[in-house]
């Protein structure tokens, strides 16, 4: 049910949306940016609700939190044997982010990859009824917009890192915060070539990336 909600949903908003089966690596993508849409701190319960309805498209983007110390209220709301236990936490998840950019960013470049065969076969078979270019227009930017968020929210994890571990170091000083500050380093060294890898262009040259799937 949820991907016909989802579906009806975008659309009402005025968002793009495609009734087009997912391919397997699309459906691969959108299983693989899930990790990365979810609030980073599992304790952040009703975030996590609207995360899951975003992701299914029933509510907007918009609404998930942009605050960044979410991530640093869950990290203290629970006990911890010692300081360095949330310092070890924060380098855990860092380290657990990094190293699933790389599987979502092959899964991306297929699916990037595979959508420049899908327009050009649009736009030049004389095979493809003119009904079907906007559904498949619609589908690589929903699949460019996966891509924007996925980036855009793994921003907001590492903003939410760093005001975490400032705030650690603060309140529980520990010279477990170097271990952290290298994770959280390594983690936007991993992110910085996904977010740059080159696209499609559905959303035009130059513009702002957007967070909903719009076009």
């Amino acid at each position: 049910m949820a991907p016909e909600a989802g579906f009806w949903s975008a659309t009402a908003r005025g968002e793009q949306a495609s009734y087009f089966r997912l391919t397997d690596d699309e459906e691969q993508m959108r299983d693989r940016a899930w990790r990365f849409i979810m609030p980073a701190s599992p304790h952040s319960v009703f975030q996590g609700e609207v995360s899951n309805l975003a992701h299914s498209r029933i509510v907007p983007v918009a609404n998930q939190s942009t605050d960044v110390s979410d991530y640093f209220r869950g990290l203290t709301s629970v006990s911890f044997a010692s300081q360095a236990s949330r310092y070890n936490r924060l380098a855990q998840d860092s380290n657990a982010d990094r190293l699933l950019i790389g599987p979502f960013r092959a899964n991306a470049l297929r699916v990037v990859s595979m959508d420049r065969v899908r327009m050009r076969t649009a736009e030049s078979s004389p095979d493809i009824a003119p009904g079907k270019q906007e559904p498949a227009m619609a589908r690589v930017i929903e699949n460019e917009g996966l891509i924007f968020w996925v980036c855009e929210r793994l921003d907001f994890r590492i903003r939410s890192y760093r005001y975490a571990l400032a705030n650690l170091v603060v309140e529980m000083p520990s010279r477990e915060a170097v271990r952290a500050e290298r994770a959280i380093m390594a983690l936007e060294a991993e992110a910085a070539p996904l977010c740059q890898m080159p696209l499609n262009g559905a959303f035009g040259e130059g513009g702002k990336r957007p967070v909903v799937y719009k076009g």
